[in-house]
């Protein structure tokens, strides 16, 4: 599954996010060791909803960039 993943700075380090996972959430000190936490996030939230045996969300969100002059 591709879920839809928001990286936003955050002060001092980044957080990210799960547009279709509620409350699955990361940070990190740069964005690629965010990206490394969020990506772990996702497995760990779904490991757990797989084992309190509820369905997994499917990823409906959709993200892209828009570029528009400044």
């Amino acid at each position: 599954m591709r879920y839809a993943v928001v990286i936003e700075r955050a002060g001092s380090n980044y957080s990210a996010y799960v547009l279709d996972l509620p409350g699955c959430v990361a940070t990190g000190r740069i964005v690629e060791e965010t990206e490394v936490e969020i990506r772990e996030a996702i497995e760990f939230h779904l490991a757990g909803l797989r084992e309190d045996g509820l369905p997994l969300p499917a990823p409906e969100s959709y993200v892209d960039s828009i570029e528009v002059a400044a």
